[in-house]
C-alpha cells in the first residue's frame, strides 16, 4: 500500500522586520491550508499544517526533507502553499529563466526561490509522485504594467477596484516596491544562494505536477474564506465527486476562473502516464 504525506503551508502575514516594514496581511491563507489538509486527510494522506509564524524557510525545508526521508517508490507527496508570491531578478543569464526572474514563495522570514523548491524535490526518490498546488501570485510584470494591460472593468470585476494600490491589497502579490527594496538589501545573499543551489546539481528528479493559481505574469486573488483558486479547487473536487485525471482537474478549475487569473499546469521530472492519469489526491 503506497504512503501519502501532505504538507500545507498558509501565511496570513510575514515578519515585517525581514520585509522592510511590510507585514503582507492576507485573510484566507491559513484557511486554505487547513481546508486542503482536511481534503488530504479524507483521501488517506498523513497531513502536516504549517501556519504563518511557523512558515519559515527552516521549518518548511525541514518538513520537506522529513517527507523525502520517508517516501519511496510509488508513494506520493502533496504540497500546498497559500500566501504571497514574489519575483527576484535572475542575474545568472537568460538560459536560467526565460523571463530573467526567479519566482518565489514569500515565507515568514524570507523569499524561498523556485530553485530551492526544485532542489528539495530532487531529494525524493525517483519513484515518488509529487503534486503541488500553489495559491499565490507570480507577477513578473508588476502591478503597474498589469494595470496598463487590463481594463479598469476587468480589474474591478476580480479585485473590486481598478486602482493598483487596491489591487495589491486584494491580491497575493508582494508589492513591487517591497520586492525591489528587499532584493537591493539582500542581493548578495540571493546571488550566493542561487550559486549554491545550482551547484548542487540539475538532475530532473522525481515526477512532479504543479497546478498554480495563475501564470507567472498574473495575480492571484485573496478572499474572505479561501483564496479564489483554492475555493475553485474545493468546488471542482466536490468532496470527492470529481472523477477525471490531473489534466482534466486543471481544466475544470480553469473554466471556473476569470480570464485574468488562468491557472497553470506544469510538470518536471517526467511524471509517469499512470500518475498523470490518476484522480487528483490519489494515494
Amino acid at each position: 500500500m503506497p504512503t501519502g504525506l501532505s504538507l500545507h503551508v498558509g501565511l496570513n502575514t510575514v515578519d515585517p522586520a525581514r520585509y522592510e516594514g511590510w507585514d503582507g496581511q492576507l485573510q484566507a491563507c491559513e484557511n486554505d491550508a487547513r481546508d486542503m489538509a482536511a481534503l488530504a486527510r479524507a483521501r488517506g494522506f498523513s497531513d502536516t499544517v504549517v501556519l504563518t509564524a511557523d512558515g519559515t524557510v527552516e521549518n518548511v525545508t525541514a518538513e520537506l526533507r522529513r517527507a523525502a526521508g520517508r517516501l519511496g517508490d510509488g508513494d506520493i507527496l502533496l504540497f500546498t502553499y497559500s500566501g504571497h508570491g514574489g519575483q527576484l531578478p535572475d542575474t545568472a543569464g537568460p538560459d536560467r529563466e526565460r523571463d530573467r526572474k526567479d519566482e518565489t514563495l514569500v515565507l515568514f522570514d524570507r523569499q524561498f526561490l523556485d530553485d530551492e523548491l526544485h532542489r528539495e524535490f530532487q531529494r525524493f526518490q525517483n519513484g515518488v509522485r509529487i503534486l503541488v498546488l500553489l495559491d499565490c501570485c507570480h507577477s513578473g510584470t508588476g502591478i503597474e504594467s498589469l494595470a496598463n494591460l487590463l481594463t479598469p472593468d476587468a480589474l474591478r470585476a476580480q479585485f473590486g477596484t481598478p486602482d493598483p494600490g487596491g489591487v495589491e491589497a486584494a491580491s497575493r502579490l508582494m508589492p513591487v516596491l517591497q520586492q525591489d527594496r528587499v532584493f537591493a538589501r539582500d542581493r548578495a545573499f540571493y546571488e550566493e544562494l542561487r550559486r549554491e543551489v545550482r551547484e548542487d546539481g540539475a538532475g530532473p528528479g522525481p515526477g512532479a505536477v504543479l497546478i498554480g493559481a495563475c501564470q507567472d505574469n498574473q495575480l492571484a486573488s485573496d478572499g474572505d474564506v479561501n483564496g479564489l483558486f483554492t475555493a475553485r479547487v474545493l468546488d471542482v473536487w466536490g468532496g470527492g465527486a470529481f472523477e477525471g485525471d490531473l489534466r482534466g482537474f486543471h481544466r475544470a478549475v480553469q473554466k471556473r476562473m476569470p480570464a485574468i487569473q488562468s491557472p497553470s499546469f506544469h510538470t518536471t521530472g517526467a511524471p509517469s502516464p499512470d500518475f498523470l492519469g490518476q484522480r487528483p489526491f490519489t494515494v
